[in-house]
């Protein structure tokens, strides 16, 4: 990938799109790029963190596992977003695994890398912190959700946010769902049975159409109430 490509993903992300041009492109010169197959690990936990990624295509997602082997889905991921900004505060292990859902093309940089260039361009430092306070927020939120919200609810608030991603939250959408009901149910907490019985109360309901893996979101006002947003 050339650095006018790299620079113009990166001027689409939250941790390098306020730079300007010239700050931009010295940061593109320092990125390499890597293609990864779907279902290969970026990072594993407990890996050293030593760079952080900006997605130019592909999905991945951001999971935790326990010592006993179970897995908790965190978020997926699509461009243009960075993932991994963590080990750029303390260089310590990844806290997360990161897996290729779709074969995605990915641009890293290096902790070293990014100091020596945030010396040089200080509006890197407040990106650093926006980003990472961004992260903190939606950590915050999936917790404060299993605490107050029931099933239906959380999942009404996840279909909430891929209408977002995905589709037109303000109409009728149709929205590829990235994720299998087994990723749902790691997502929202519940077991892949309950998932799927949420969503087909949800379908009862009438705000949405179950289609393979494609769901048609036609009633978004009513997902968002049940969802408390």
């Amino acid at each position: 990938m050339n650095r006018d490509a790299a620079a113009a993903v990166l001027a689409g992300t939250d941790l390098f799109g306020t730079l300007g041009e010239a700050a931009r492109a010295a940061v593109a010169d320092r990125m390499t790029a890597g293609r990864f197959p779907r279902g290969a690990f970026v990072f594993l936990q407990g890996d050293p963190g030593d760079r952080v990624f900006a997605i130019v295509d592909g999905l991945v997602k951001v999971t935790v596992t326990s010592e006993q082997g179970d897995e908790m889905l965190l978020v997926t991921l699509g461009p243009p977003a960075t993932f991994g900004e963590l080990a750029l505060v303390d260089g310590q292990p990844r806290s997360a695994n990161v897996e290729v859902m779709e074969e995605a093309t990915l641009l890293s940089l290096t902790r070293g890398e990014f100091f020596d260039l945030a010396r040089q361009h200080p509006a890197l430092f407040e990106n650093l912190l926006r980003t990472l306070s961004g992260v903190l927020r939606r950590l915050t939120d999936q917790a404060a959700d299993f605490v107050f919200l029931d099933l239906l609810g959380r999942v009404a608030k996840l279909l909430v946010r891929l209408a977002a991603d995905h589709g037109d939250p303000a109409g009728d959408a149709v929205v590829e769902l990235p994720l299998t009901q087994s990723d749902i149910a790691r997502m929202v907490g519940a077991s892949r049975q309950s998932v799927n019985q949420a969503l087909r109360t949800l379908e009862k309901v009438g705000c949405i159409e179950i289609r393979g893996r494609e769901l048609m979101v036609k009633d978004p006002a009513y997902l968002r109430r049940r969802a408390g947003l």
